[in-house]
């Protein structure tokens, strides 16, 4: 006889193998709040539970609820994802519009169209701002689709797990990183837009979630190595971009769920503190390369 999926009481449809150390109620990442030892339901943390797992007595005064990576729950723990499809897309239908104008003066690298010249201009001419303007620019459909689809089906359930500010940060500089590395490696000439590099920040961010709740890893391991194969394997691809985001966000990852709860917001703020002045150090060294 097969074992009975064990599903979340707030969350039915969804798988856990995690419980609450009060109640031992089957919870969720959502749902799941951390504690000094193991993590609660929100039920026991806002008011308790008896022995037999339901909650008894009245509310009493508990901290404020919080994530695995110390995040306020929110009504809403879809929100910022859904904000940054919506501003990818708006910015892919500016795109549509406006041609490859808007592309050339926001990729990473672009051209400076003055009479007589077609010269190459980007980073290393002061425009650092196209390190992130790259991150949310697409052209193609199949482009921005395939990366809307795996921001939402990828990056909602981390928002929820982190919190709005934590899995901001984490996208922003898993983008940050994969455009660092692409000004890095990439042949001066070579475009690279898109925000496959946040993506894949998110990616390896999810596999050291999955790792820190002790879930089976198999699916998010088999993704990752199927997405690394179409990055290397199809023509076209700017890899570094992948490469560079997949390594910053397993990184602030890691420093966000592992980091021990009495020093939590140092660690992690330390965490992205060093990710940041890596990134910049990326930069600056290659436009030495460029500009020395």
């Amino acid at each position: 006889m097969e074992d009975q999926a064990v599903c979340c009481y707030r969350h039915p449809q969804r798988e856990t193998g995690i419980s609450c150390t009060r109640c031992e109620r089957p919870i969720c990442p959502e749902c799941m709040i951390s504690a000094s030892v193991g993590f609660h339901c929100p039920e026991c943390v806002r008011g308790g539970a008896s022995a037999s797992g339901e909650p008894s007595g009245p509310p009493r005064r508990a901290a404020e609820p919080r994530t695995i990576a110390g995040g306020a729950y929110t009504a809403d723990p879809r929100l910022v994802t859904k904000i940054l499809i919506g501003l990818n897309i708006a910015v892919w239908l500016a795109v549509l519009g406006t041609g490859d104008r808007l592309v050339n003066d926001f990729d990473l690298v672009g051209r400076a169209y003055d009479p007589g010249t077609a010269d190459i201009v980007g980073v290393a001419e002061g425009q650092w701002y196209r390190l992130l303007t790259a991150v949310f620019l697409h052209q193609e459909p199949m482009h921005i689709a395939f990366n809307m689809l795996s921001l939402w089906w990828i990056g909602a359930p981390l928002e929820a797990a982190l919190g709005r500010a934590r899995y901001l940060t984490l996208y922003l500089l898993s983008g940050l990183g994969g455009s660092a590395l692409s000004y890095l490696l990439a042949a001066q000439n070579q475009p690279s837009l898109g925000a496959s590099g946040a993506v894949f920040g998110l990616l390896g961010a999810t596999a050291v979630l999955m790792r820190r709740l002790n879930y089976d890893m198999r699916p998010v391991i088999a993704l990752l190595v199927l997405n690394l194969i179409f990055t290397f394997g199809w023509s076209g691809i700017a890899w570094q971009a992948h490469v560079g985001g997949l390594v910053v966000g397993t990184v602030v990852a890691y420093a966000m769920v592992h980091a021990p709860r009495e020093r939590r917001a140092l660690v992690q703020r330390g965490a992205c503190a060093v990710m940041l002045l890596a990134i910049v150090a990326t930069v600056w060294v290659r436009t030495l390369q460029l500009t020395g």
